[in-house]
């Protein structure tokens, strides 16, 4: 066992267990928190260390997930929930003093994620989970769970820290990213159309994910989906956050890392199968006018993705790094062709 791993072992020991038959394994493709399988003789769990940079209060996190565990306990017991594992102490949590928070949750047998949409009915199982959390939290007073990334999805606030960005850059990466700054400014009108939004009682605040890539889904051997999973960001919020963050992530058969363009595009059968699959759990919930904004959910999220993308290069990479120069801005250009080839498809489907 390496010393990280023996590092591990010391955090496992506070929530009970011990070095016999102990097994640890990475786990996942997750980019913020790290994740471990660990088998051991009381079975099989998850273990893993929250981003505290990212999410600076993880009590927080905590505190909502306690929070959900218990309202579906008393509503939907039947529900595949894989609540935190108490520390000896009766924490959710245990903080080692120097390296961060640590989490266990249970694993749940038989089940498995994946990394891509590969299939409309795959995404149409997604949507349906993600659309049946909600349902099922509906009758949760939203504002009873904490913030834990504040402005997360506030789509004006990151268009201002974008307008900032561009004021506080150097003269360079200016030059280098004006065409795709003057993409961004073409599109402004979907800033104005979620300030209306947020305006608009007809628009509801719901318990909502705020990360609904296929990957937070466990699905089972035959492919149906089981449960959602990875809660932190689980917040008050809008439906099209969830809905366009699916519309983000699994309509283009490449990944935002995808640097030749020319490979970015909508595949129409699965824009289709989210909107049936969201729908097939959340048609009673929604309101006439929400369902209505099911194309804008991916212009919002498309949108915002490529802000955040080319915020982070003209501040000089400082938030989601890079592994190469200009990959922030090889980033949002890819999210401003998603963006185009969704806006030239609304007539067909924007129905």
């Amino acid at each position: 066992m390496n010393n990280y791993n023996r590092k591990l072992l010391g955090v496992l020991e506070s929530f009970g267990f011990t070095n016999e038959n102990l097994e640890l394994n990475t786990f996942g493709t997750g980019l913020i928190n790290n994740t471990w399988k660990v088998t051991s003789n009381r079975g099989e769990f998850i273990l893993q260390k929250i981003n505290h940079q990212v999410f600076p209060e993880p009590g927080a996190i905590a505190r909502n997930i306690t929070r959900i565990a218990g309202y579906l306990r008393k509503f939907y017991p039947e529900y595949k929930f894989a609540s935190p594992v108490p520390t000896q102490s009766g924490k959710d949590m245990f903080f080692d003093g120097k390296t961060g928070y640590y989490r266990v949750f249970p694993f749940i047998t038989g089940s498995h994620t994946c990394t891509v949409a590969q299939t409309p009915e795959m995404a149409y199982q997604a949507a349906a989970q993600f659309g049946k959390f909600t349902r099922m939290l509906s009758g949760m007073e939203a504002d009873s769970l904490e913030i834990t990334i504040p402005d997360f999805h506030n789509l004006g606030k990151r268009y201002q820290q974008f307008l900032d960005s561009i004021h506080q850059t150097d003269a360079k990466r200016k030059t280098e990213a004006s065409e795709w700054i003057m993409e961004l400014f073409a599109s402004q009108n979907i800033v104005e159309e979620y300030k209306s939004i947020i305006r608009n009682p007809e628009f509801k605040t719901r318990v909502t994910h705020h990360d609904t890539k296929i990957s937070n889904v466990l699905f089972d051997a035959n492919q149906k989906g089981i449960c959602v999973i990875d809660l932190d960001t689980v917040m008050p919020g809008y439906f099209i956050s969830d809905v366009g963050d699916m519309m983000r992530t699994y309509l283009c058969p490449v990944t935002e890392e995808e640097s030749d363009l020319s490979k970015i595009r909508v595949r129409k059968e699965f824009y289709q199968a989210i909107v049936q699959g969201y729908c097939s759990e959340m048609k009673e919930e929604l309101t006439e006018t929400e369902k209505k904004y099911f194309f804008y959910a991916g212009k919002f999220s498309i949108y915002m993705q490529a802000l955040r993308f080319l915020t982070d290069f003209l501040n000089s990479d400082i938030y989601y790094g890079s592994s190469y120069p200009g990959q922030n801005l090889m980033r949002a250009a890819n999210q401003v062709i998603l963006l185009k080839r969704l806006v030239e498809l609304e007539p067909e489907l924007n129905i």
